[in-house]
């Protein structure tokens, strides 16, 4: 049997702008997505029949949460397969093995990376030989964060967040990622953002924080990181608006709700401040681990 190991980043949005909704029942946005070296990793094993199958091995730190990450047809890298065979005309199935670390219902695109680490693997596994921009072209039928995970680094994301324009950018930057024990929907802090913002105003990227990414300024990206939803997450969680005093108190150069939440992400200036600030977050309320880690990552791409 032909196997594809593959790994996808988490992401975070350094700055997320939050628009009208649409008539498709989305909401018009303008972000710059950051993926991060935190990853899932997906096996992706040919099979000799028309079976796609799927199991999930959690990492520690996730316990229960990743029990709700569903193993039949919901599950969002099985239909990432099923959409590519459709699409190529292909018959064959294959086996995904999820080997998950980035945080469930966390806010940072954990169900989107094995999506693309799917596409990436069948592709490869099937021989197919599509160009990765044709796979983000169908990876946007998946959803908004699918197409960037395929390409990783550093990009802004327009439409519902799905059209990506890759971004210069210099220089790698440290964060810790604050996890939270029990996720949040995102279909509910839309909701939540919808009545606290009944008319926003059409979304932008700061230009701010593009010439902080392009000039590799650290503090001055760090005034800058923005997120529409933090105010519809914190009114949803109010504890995590101690969680990001907590870790601001403790000196990081800024910290954010990382998209719809409930995982906070703080810039921290140098790998010497981590363990200081790490001793502190875990302390703040629902803490069920704090990672470090780094961006800009690669996107989805076969290692074995």
């Amino acid at each position: 049997m032909t196997t594809a190991v593959v790994r996808a980043p988490a992401k975070i949005n350094l700055g997320l702008s939050v628009g009208p909704l649409r008539e498709d029942g989305f909401h018009e946005l303008a972000t710059v997505y950051m993926a991060l070296d935190l990853h899932d990793t997906v096996r992706v094993t040919a099979r000799d029949d028309d079976q796609v199958t799927v199991t999930v091995q959690a990492d520690a730190r996730e316990g229960d949460e990743a029990v709700a990450v569903p193993v039949g047809p919901d599950n969002l890298a099985v239909r990432a397969v099923e959409l590519l065979r459709g699409a190529a005309g292909f018959t064959g199935g294959v086996d995904l093995a999820i080997r998950k670390v980035i945080p469930v219902a966390g806010g940072m695109a954990g169900g989107s990376a094995d999506a693309a680490a799917a596409l990436v693997g069948a592709n490869h596994v099937w021989g197919l030989g599509w160009e990765r921009d044709a796979l983000a072209d169908l990876a946007a039928d998946l959803g908004s964060d699918v197409p960037f995970l395929l390409h990783g680094g550093v990009g802004i994301g327009t439409g519902r967040g799905e059209k990506i324009s890759p971004v210069l950018s210099r220089g790698r930057y440290g964060f810790l990622v604050v996890v939270a024990r029990e996720g949040l929907s995102t279909p509910s802090v839309y909701a939540e953002f919808d009545r606290l913002e009944p008319d926003p105003e059409v979304p932008h990227v700061a230009p701010e924080l593009m010439a902080a990414l392009r000039g590799h300024d650290t503090e001055r990206l760090g005034e800058h990181l923005a997120n529409d939803l933090e105010p519809a997450a914190l009114s949803l969680r109010p504890e995590l608006d101690r969680v990001l005093q907590i870790g601001l108190d403790a000196g990081a150069l800024a910290g954010i709700v990382s998209g719809s939440g409930p995982t906070c992400v703080f810039l921290i200036e140098d790998d010497a401040d981590a363990a200081m600030l790490t001793a502190a977050l875990w302390a703040s309320p629902g803490c069920a681990d704090v990672i470090h880690t780094h961006g800009p990552a690669a996107g989805a791409r076969v290692i074995a």
